[in-house]
């Protein structure tokens, strides 16, 4: 493989970022219900769609419904956008967020894929018919955008790197088509701030791609930042993605935690049934050392798994049992912390998250916890596991030498 080819497969991965939700809010233009794609325009944010206002308030509830993890709620005004707009790429995208939103949670759940690709597929029909008629017409170049770019995310999720190569190069082929449409809405922003961030980001943590950045628009990562929460604070539907995004960066690119938690505090309290936002919260407040409120939300958090509510799953089952386990292990609350542990390995195991950092952790808890009761072989079988599964050459290490010693009975007591 090729470094451009490289860097597209790469920017596949983060092109997504940019397109997760469709601007909207900007002042009123044309609401006719029968909708078809217009000629060449002289002001090219006439008869967008995109720019309703009204349409814009009619679709309030049901974006809520999406954040909030109430699906079928949302799938019923979308269809409604469906009926009423047949012919315009809008609904079909909008669907295909509400499904995206069901894989957020846990990205190797592959049960909505194929209604995601579809609705994403009938995004690009739909939007290319709009472009084939006009090249300039920057509505439908921003839905091809989104599009491909979304079908390049969930291939590169899947490792289909060829399909996600394609899609990431027609993402930036229409990307670059949407050039300069900014000044229409604070929701465009979005885009821009996203590009400015990543496109610095990229080449600092990938030196090999610097010289192919070089052929792109150079970024601003503080600008980017800046923009970001300017469509937090001021957009409209942007609002919540740019939180989304805001909270991640500040977690795992800048390593400021502080601010990270204000905003998922926010999204949290709006949507308390957003199961990634709730584990989210319970990994900020456990990372923060904030443990009392990390118990209470994870307990809730573990419950809602067990009771199978939607998004809630294995994966937010293995967050919040590790973290209630490390509480009660720090009160001195010993059988009670090993339980939490073992549910932590079961919840691992069944979705086969045999690399997850918790894992490996809640094994040497449970080892430890077994050396302690001198129950030889279940600790045994606990060093095995993480001697197999770690990432970490030294985890390996210290498990392959406390199994040695597990011959002679002499064991390392601080491992």
């Amino acid at each position: 493989m090729t470094r451009r080819w490289l860097f597209v497969l790469l920017m596949t991965k983060y092109l997504f970022l940019i397109f997760l939700f469709i601007p909207f809010d900007a002042p009123s233009q044309s609401k006719s219900n029968d909708y078809t794609p217009k000629g060449a325009r002289q002001d090219s944010s006439a008869s967008m769609l995109l720019l309703d206002r009204g349409l814009q308030a009619e679709l309030v509830d049901a974006i809520d419904y999406m954040y909030n993890f109430k699906f079928e709620e949302a799938e019923k005004e979308f269809r409604w956008l469906k009926y009423r707009y047949p012919n315009h790429p809008l609904p079909y995208f909008v669907m295909g967020l509400n499904e995206w939103w069901k894989i957020v949670p846990n990205t190797e759940d592959k049960n909505h894929d194929a209604l995601f690709i579809a609705y994403m597929d009938s995004t690009i029909q739909k939007a290319y018919t709009m472009y084939r008629k006009d090249p300039k017409d920057i509505e439908a170049a921003f839905f091809l955008a989104g599009a491909y770019g979304f079908k390049g995310r969930i291939y590169s999720e899947r490792r289909k790197w060829t399909k996600a190569t394609i899609a990431g190069k027609n993402a930036l082929k229409y990307l670059r088509r949407g050039k300069g449409v900014n000044e229409l809405s604070p929701e465009f922003l979005f885009g821009d701030a996203l590009y400015n961030y990543y496109s610095v980001w990229i080449p600092e943590n990938y030196p090999a791609l610097r010289p192919i950045m070089a052929f792109f628009k150079k970024g601003d990562k503080d600008l980017g930042l800046k923009q970001l929460d300017e469509v937090s604070r001021f957009a409209f539907y942007t609002r919540v993605e740019a939180q989304y995004f805001l909270m991640r960066i500040y977690t795992n690119e800048e390593n400021k935690t502080y601010l990270a938690q204000k905003i998922c505090t926010e999204l949290y309290n709006q949507y308390p049934d957003n199961a990634y936002f709730h584990r989210f919260y319970a990994m900020l407040n456990f990372s923060r050392g904030r443990l009392s409120e990390c118990e209470k939300t994870s307990k809730v958090l573990l419950d809602r798994v067990e009771q199978k509510q939607v998004g809630y799953e294995a994966t937010s089952g293995r967050y919040a049992s590790y973290y209630l386990g490390y509480v009660n292990r720090v009160r001195g609350k010993h059988p009670t912390a090993k339980a939490y542990f073992e549910q932590t390995v079961q919840y691992a195991e069944a979705i086969e998250a045999y690399d997850s950092g918790y894992y490996i952790s809640a094994l040497k808890y449970l080892a430890k916890y077994a050396k302690d009761e001198k129950d030889y072989a279940t600790a045994k079988k606990y060093y095995q596991k993480i001697a197999k599964h770690s990432e970490k050459k030294k985890s390996r290490k210290d498990a392959r030498k406390q199994l040695k010693k597990i011959k002679k009975n002499k064991f390392d007591e601080n491992y």
